[in-house]
């Protein structure tokens, strides 16, 4: 019978080898590339490598598995992916947006996590922008990947919640955390709005 738990107790330690970090940097890009969640495995890199270090492994394997997609939706799958987009009003009309705005409303969508990650970067392929807005623009996940994984870290925190209750854990630096998280949630979610004003701007414009 398979044994997740086993199993996962194996991985682990290769997750924490310098081979396991170089090879989490492409499946991160694989993973986003195939339209799977991003979020859990950010959150889980923000457990296995904690915040910071966490946070630039997954945006090197998302930039990685952004460029891969966008590259894709420009030439092999264009044609699925439009007969795709014909069927989701909203992603057909950001990507027209995003013809007319360029890296403005790129960065401002990656900002937001309300946007989904991989979905958008199948349908920038299909727009006018050109590549080096799109690379650039994908500085504007940051925010959201620092997120992400500072909540993993936390939650790798949690588990040994017995540390902090027997004083071996400083309370101070974990209140701390707490609040850089919740700031930068605010940011993100503040961005958002203005990312779907923009849109909402651009729509009317035409």
């Amino acid at each position: 019978m398979f044994n997740a738990e086993l199993l996962l107790e194996k991985l682990i330690p290769f997750l924490h080898s310098p081979l396991g970090v170089c090879l989490f940097i492409p499946f991160y890009a694989i993973w986003v590339t195939l339209l799977l969640p991003g979020v859990w495995a950010s959150m889980l890199a923000g457990v296995l490598y904690g915040t910071w270090v966490g946070s630039f492994i997954v945006f090197v394997g998302a930039c990685l598995g952004a460029e891969a997609a966008f590259l894709l939706s420009r030439t092999f799958l264009r044609n699925f992916i439009n007969g795709f987009m014909e069927n989701s009003p909203k992603l057909k009309a950001l990507e027209k947006a995003v013809s007319r705005e360029g890296l403005r409303l790129i960065f401002l969508t990656r900002l937001s996590p309300a946007f989904p990650f991989s979905l958008l970067n199948f349908a920038y392929g299909l727009s006018k922008v050109s590549m080096r807005d799109y690379s650039i623009g994908l500085i504007g996940i940051l925010p959201g990947t620092i997120l992400f994984c500072g909540l993993g870290d936390l939650a790798g925190d949690v588990a040994r919640f017995g540390q902090v209750l027997s004083g071996r854990s400083d309370m101070a630096s974990l209140f701390l955390r707490c609040i850089g998280i919740f700031a930068t949630f605010a940011v993100v979610w503040i961005v958002g709005r203005a990312a779907r004003k923009a849109i909402q701007e651009s729509d009317l414009d035409n």
